[in-house]
């Protein structure tokens, strides 16, 4: 067929070429052979020089030929194809300007043209399919072998088909750009060649590799091609619907779209697309968006991304995705919550704005904050997000800082840990970007702001009553002053005053409208007598001036006065209020004068005015800083709960936001600062590293022109730190410095400037000099060089021989000098042999010296001295009895002394007592100490004889046998000197066991508070040494624990108890239900050591864990916040031994819901949804289920039924828990008439409808109807029922009976009633015993099914007497009325 005489039409899929459609429709002739392609390719590339692009209009067969076989053809023939057809393109688009521009361009020329560039654009952009479909098969394959992927992307030939992509997409860029449409009849270009050119671009858009950062130039040029079709070719609708499908299928393609659409709307002018895709995307159904979690999940990205590039462009379709914001797909509420944010904060931002643009701007922000209630944690979490981009952008508006800061402080409470997490650090950007004060303090805010208010109301009062003034008539003013003037002028009149009383004579030069102001203005300070005095002297003066002229004789004198200071007093208000009337607004009698008046008072008046707007500005900014503080204030309180959160971000944003809370001055940041130390000791590291960074910035990083400045701030702020710090705090805190000093964080300059308080080089106050010591001591942890260069300069700071002593600087610098002994290294001391000083060592001669001169010196501080100083000597000293000894023999002498004196009697044996506890405790650490280091020289010595008898395996066997008959022979030896010497009547320590008998078994003769605490925990103390002596006083211990009525002695005594019962286990194990009794000691101290000891006890597994561990339940209701802390973290540390609190919850259930010994039904209630939020596996909570319904048979009250139905309702249940419940039913189904009970099982099927599957809401269902019809007629009707349901199942399958024998059938039900209407006791009975169900269900049928015209429902309702439930209820009619006529 001749060139000039076919036309090509595009085919949709290759194999329309092949055969003909119409008339001069261009066929292909030929396929060609694979063998034959490289040579019709070489004549075509010959024809190509000798013809240019219209050659390919005799060889497109060839090219049709390569791209039917593209597979199997040699790549190299591929490659030089591809190159081939892209300079036939280039060529064309090259020749195609000078041919279009052609205007005596002849029909067949014009074809001719028209069907080579189709062809040719046919044929290069099939290829460019062939290759990205060949390279995205090759990326997969290389994908799932993992390796050589580079290496292959590339032939041997350097080929990349990545590189080669671009040129290609660029040619046809170039191409579209000419006015190609001169080719096409009527200049109109075929849809088909627009769809095939950007068909291509889609189709590489499919790849997920294209958003790929190296394919930018892809992107880009594909993003130019699809831009010359859309704004040249009328491809805007097809190209918004591809984009919703792509958006739908292709996950990674949003991103990609985004950048395209905005590129579009922008560079190329075409922003109504923006608007047809939105279109698109609202009119999708929810339904469909439900069904389709990728698609959902594109155009939300699509829709987020495009508003953070165009806002401005998006805003105007923002009403078409409004209706997303009431669907069920949170991430489309999310998507349009975000772009509703970045308009805020790209477009509607600033000062300037127009009212309309403000009002959208608050329309936007209400949504968002009425979304930060959304139903889905997902929204609230994103719409806290959203908030703290808004407010780091300080794009909130004033007006909303209380609100949204409301918010976020509701939101703390929370139960979705993401949404807490947001909340804080929205809070923290809030304090960021306050713009109040980088000080916000709520007590330094409110004096200012009571000052300040009270400032305006007083001007505002002035104000008013200036205003007051004005408005006054003055009739009524001078009815008002009348009486008092006419009083005081009668007393004038008649005892007439000095002339000195006139406040200023009149001058010469005066007026009389000057003494008139003078006058008028003495009337209006109520000062009278002047008033009438300067009136009778300006009589006398001005005889012939009004109006002190007209004085009519008649009258008496003091009517006269009266009418003429009537005259003076009104007449100038009277002619201002007429004056005022006028254009001028004159105010005076004369006109020059109120000329001026209106002059003076307008700027006075407008000054007046501007102080006072001023004001109620600074009053209003106080009173935003004050609120904001003290909301701040609020969440403190809340998140520093948060601080022990299972999760460690969360924790994380709590310790940051105390970090930014206390560098903002707000004063309880220092109780957050403080609680998060113990996090130190935290097993996350996570956790760990964010206190030593919190720390690091609070502390290590003060201001201060120089290093000894910083040093000094430094010092100051960690001292603040020690003021009334728990043991506790301070053990953290050490931990945290001692990491520091490891890292050498901690400058020179630090220690310098402690040890010069220390030694009083610079002035300081004995509490700095002691922290000065104490962190001296924490350092030394991490350095002890530290300390231990100082030595003789700690022992003269501390130790001196001044009298009184300062035994708390004393405490602490034995606390310091007790970090050189490496005690908390043991693995060390079996390497190393223990640091020790000699006896004569100046540190023991001074301990002894104070030990004893304080001994008969009573002073608080002076026991706990003591108490680490002799703690000191057995750590540092060699041979410490000895030097004990001494102290002890001292003390004893003293007390001895004193005693005869009478004047310590009871504070002697007081302190005797404490030092004997401190004795034994040092001795048995002594003992074990020099056993280790006796194996250890021991196994030194045998070493070499080992190696030399034995072979390397046989010795490290029998080493390990002797090693561990070493252990039990050192053992035993410690048990024997405990039991048999160190009470034995040779033993100092046995001397005082009589005189501590004798004050514990006489609490009446010794009542001294402080005499019965050390004696109490002395006895304890000398338990723990021997087993027999234990046993002989157990006894008399938990009496005492039981029965004193000090609480300090209970509480020691729970502590001494609970040390026993981990050192003799066996003795203690009858004792310990009267430990558990202590759980509800009425001392507050009592209970919480007890929770303490109990805690411990329990989770280490010295205590079996029993029933009675219900007190301990108890404790989360005590009324103390701490220990009800204590308690839940006994409880979430038990929830992680196995099923502890699985096996514990039945006894505990039923202790606490006993009527005798439980608790009341509220508390109840608290303690078990703890509880019971424990339980989180389905098969724990399947099997609580059953447990639970079976205990309704056993109860005995309504409230254990009402506490059983409350713990069920708590439990997490799925579907095979509810056919748990099912299956026992009958256990509570006679109980549902409660309407508590009812309630709380309603609740379950609430609970169980949220997550339900399709499947499984029939079984919900019937379990709903089950309990309603019981709950309204009792457990018969719900047997009723289940028969009616399975003859109803049963009917369909057979034929319908005849009339005649239903009715025999009715008939015989109701002569029989009595006979098969059987009790609910009988029922009941059936169901308990299987054997026996169905023969009773045999017999229902012929009672329920009666008749066609009678339905179940109307059978049921007519019960007999017996039936009747006793109970009242209302009976749902419903059913009777669907089946009236």
């Amino acid at each position: 067929m001749s060139p000039q005489l076919y036309e090509f039409h595009l085919p949709i899929s290759p194999e329309e070429l092949l055969k003909s459609g119409r008339v001069n429709q261009y066929v292909v002739q030929e396929i060609l052979s694979i063998k034959h392609l490289p040579s019709q390719l070489r004549a075509f590339q010959a024809a190509f020089r000798a013809q240019g692009s219209l050659a390919m209009l005799e060889h497109f067969d060839t090219v049709y030929s390569i791209l039917h076989h593209f597979r199997s053809i040699d790549p190299g023939l591929q490659e030089d194809t591809l190159e081939f057809l892209i300079k036939v393109v280039s060529r064309h688009s090259q020749e195609l300007p000078a041919i279009l521009d052609d205007a005596a361009l002849s029909v067949s020329d014009r074809s001719a043209h028209l069907n080579a560039l189709k062809m040719n654009c046919y044929a290069l952009i099939r290829l460019l399919e062939s290759f990205e479909t060949m390279s995205s098969q090759t990326s997969l394959r290389d994908l799932d072998l993992g390796k050589g992927k580079k290496a292959r992307a590339k032939t041997a030939h350097g080929f990349d088909w990545e590189e080669e992509r671009q040129p290609i997409l660029q040619l046809l860029t170039q191409l579209l750009q000419l006015d190609i449409r001169h080719l096409w009849n009527h200049s109109i270009i075929e849809e088909e060649f627009v769809s095939l050119v950007t068909g291509c671009c889609y189709r590489l858009l499919e790849n997920p590799t294209i958003s790929h950062q190296k394919n930018r130039p892809t992107r880009e040029a594909i993003t130019r091609l699809l831009g010359v079709a859309l704004t040249r070719y009328n491809h805007m609708l097809s190209a918004s619907v591809k984009i919703i499908q792509m958006l739908q299928h292709f996950e990674h393609l949003a991103s990609v779209l985004v950048a395209a659409v905005s590129l579009w709307a922008t560079d190329y002018g075409m922003k109504s697309i923006v608007g047809e895709i939105v279109r698109e995307i609202g009119q999708k159904c929810p339904q469909e968006l439900s069904r389709d979690p990728v698609g959902t999940k594109g155009f939300a990205a699509f829709l987020t991304e495009l508003a953070e590039r165009i806002p401005a462009i998006l805003m105007s379709s923002m009403c078409i995705l409004l209706d997303y914001l009431d669907g069920e797909n949170y991430m489309m509420r999310n998507a349009v919550l975000a772009a509703m944010a970045e308009m805020v904060l790209q477009v509607l931002n600033g000062d300037q704005l127009e009212e309309a643009a403000r009002d959208t701007r608050d329309q936007f922000l209400d949504t968002l904050q009425a979304h930060g209630h959304d139903v889905n944690s997902f929204v609230r979490s994103r719409v806290l997000q959203l908030f703290t981009r808004i407010v780091q952008q300080k794009a909130l508006p004033l007006t909303r800082f209380q609100a949204v800061v409301a918010l976020a402080v509701g939101r703390l409470a929370d139960k979705s840990v993401l949404v807490c997490k947001n909340a804080i650090q929205l809070l923290a950007s809030f304090l960021a970007n306050n713009p109040f004060s980088c000080k916000l303090s709520d007590t330094d805010l409110a004096g200012p702001l009571k000052k300040e208010t009270q400032k305006l109301q007083e001007m505002r009062a002035q104000r008013q009553a200036a205003a007051v003034s004005t408005v006054l008539d003055p009739e009524e003013e001078w009815e008002a002053m009348l009486p008092e003037l006419k009083s005081t002028l009668q007393q004038l009149l008649k005892l007439p005053q000095e002339e000195e009383e006139i406040p200023e004579a009149i001058a010469n030069t005066e007026t009389a409208e000057g003494v008139k102001t003078r006058i008028r203005q003495l009337l209006a300070k109520a000062s009278y007598k002047q008033v009438i005095v300067l009136t009778q002297e300006a009589i006398g003066h001005f005889q012939e001036s009004e109006p002190f002229s007209h004085m009519d004789p008649e009258v008496s004198e003091e009517t006269r006065f009266l009418n003429l200071l009537e005259t003076i007093f009104k007449g100038p208000v009277a002619s201002t209020q007429e004056n005022t009337q006028g254009p001028a607004g004159n105010t005076g009698l004369k006109q020059p004068d109120c000329k001026d008046k209106p002059c003076v008072s307008e700027p006075m008046k407008s000054r007046d005015n501007d102080e006072l707007v001023k004001q109620e500005m600074l009053v209003q900014y106080l009173q935003d800083a004050y609120s904001f503080s003290l909301k701040i204030t609020e969440a403190i309180g809340i998140i520093s709960k948060m601080m022990y959160e299972n999760t460690t971000t969360v924790v994380q944003e709590v310790i940051e936001f105390f970090v930014m809370v206390f560098q903002f001055g707000v004063p309880q940041a220092l109780f957050g600062v403080r609680r998060m130390l113990p996090l130190i000791w935290s097993k996350e590291p996570g956790v760990r590293e964010a206190v030593l960074n919190a720390y690091r910035q609070l502390y290590l990083n003060p201001k201060g022109d120089s290093a000894r400045a910083k040093a000094q701030a430094l010092i100051q702020n960690l001292s603040s730190l020690l003021v009334d710090a728990s043991v506790g705090t301070i053990q953290c805190l050490e931990e945290i410095l001692c990491e520091f000093v490891q890292k050498d964080e901690l400058k020179p300059a630090v220690t310098q400037v402690l040890w010069e308080r220390a030694t009083q080089k610079v002035p300081c106050s004995p509490l700095e000099r002691c922290s000065s010591v104490m962190l001296l001591g924490m350092m030394a942890r991490g350095k002890p060089e530290i300390v231990g260069s100082n030595l003789d300069t700690l022992v003269n700071i501390g130790l001196d021989e001044k009298f009184p002593q300062d035994y708390r600087l004393a405490q602490q610098v034995c606390h310091a000098i007790a970090n050189l002994s490496d005690r908390r290294k043991p693995s060390l001391s079996k390497r190393h042999p223990p640091f020790r000083l000699p006896q004569e060592h100046r540190l023991f001669e001074r301990l002894r010296e104070v030990i004893t001169r304080g001994f008969v010196h009573p002073d608080p501080l002076w026991i706990p001295f003591k108490e680490v100083a002799v703690t000191l000597i057995y750590q540092l000293a060699e041979g410490p009895d000895v030097i004990c000894a001494q102290i002890l023999q001292g003390c004893a002498k003293q007390a001895l002394e004193n005693l005869g004196e009478k004047s310590t009697t009871q504070e002697g044996p007081n302190v005797a007592l404490q030092q004997l506890v401190h004795l034994e405790q040092a001795v048995s650490g002594e003992l074990c100490r020099r056993r280790v280091l006796q194996e250890e020289q021991e196994q030194k010595t045998k070493d070499p004889k080992e190696k030399n008898t034995s072979s390397e395996t046989t010795m490290e066997e029998e080493m390990g046998l002797a090693g561990a008959t070493a252990d039990d022979t050192e053992a035993e030896l410690i048990r024997g000197i405990c039991e048999k010497e160190l009470l034995d009547g040779k033993q100092v320590l046995a001397a005082f066991v009589p005189l501590l008998l004798k004050v514990c078994n006489n609490p009446g003769l010794y009542s001294n508070p402080e005499l019965s605490a050390a004696a109490s925990l002395a006895l304890g103390k000398f338990c723990m040494i021997s087993a027999t002596f234990c046993d002989s006083q157990l006894r008399l211990l938990f009496t005492m624990l039981e029965k004193s009525s000090l609480p300090i002695v209970r509480s020691n005594l729970m502590i001494a108890t609970g040390d026993l019962a981990i050192r003799f286990p066996n003795l203690v194990d009858p004792w310990t239900p009267h430990l558990y009794a202590r759980l509800r000691d009425p001392a507050q101290q009592v209970r919480r050591t007890a929770g303490l000891v109990m805690t411990h006890l329990i989770l280490k597994d010295m205590v079996k864990v029993k029933g009675q561990v219900s007190e301990m339940a108890v404790l989360l209701i005590d009324p103390v916040p701490q220990i009800t802390a204590l308690a839940k973290n006994f409880f979430n540390e038990l929830s992680h031994k196995g099923n502890a609190i699985y096996n514990l919850l039945p006894d505990i259930i039923s202790r606490l819901s006993d009527p005798e010994g439980g608790v009341e039904e509220e508390p109840f209630h608290i303690i078990m949804k703890q509880l019971l939020s424990y339980i989180t596996k389905d098969k724990q909570t399947e099997s609580l289920v059953e447990k639970l319904c079976q205990r309704f048979r056993t109860a005995r009250t309504e409230r254990q039924y009402r506490d059983l139905a409350y713990c069920v309702s708590q439990l997490p249940l799925t579907e095979r828990g509810l056919r748990k419940m099912l299956d026992n039913f009958d256990c509570f189904g006679d109980k549902l008439s409660d309407e508590s009970i009812f309630g709380d099982f309603l609740s379950v099927v609430g609970k169980l409808r949220r997550g339900a599957k399709p499947e499984g809401k029939a079984i919900i269902d019937e379990f709903e109807q089950k309990l309603r019809v019981c709950h309204t007629r009792g457990l018969d009707a719900v047997e009723d029922l289940e028969v009616g349901q399975r003859g109803s199942q049963r009917a369909p399958s057979t034929k319908k009976p005849s009339t005649v024998s239903k009715r025999h059938q009715h008939l015989a039900s109701a002569a029989s009633s009595d006979g098969d209407f059987v009790t609910p006791k009988s029922c009941r009975t059936a169901h308990r015993h299987p054997n026996t169900q169905q023969r009773v269900f045999k017999k229902k049928p012929r009672i329920v099914f009666s008749s066609d015209e009678s339905s179940e429902e109307e059978l049921s309702a007519e019960m007999t007497e017996e039936e009747t439930p006793k109970k009242t209820t209302p009976i749902r009619r419903a059913p009777l009325r669907r089946h009236r006529p």
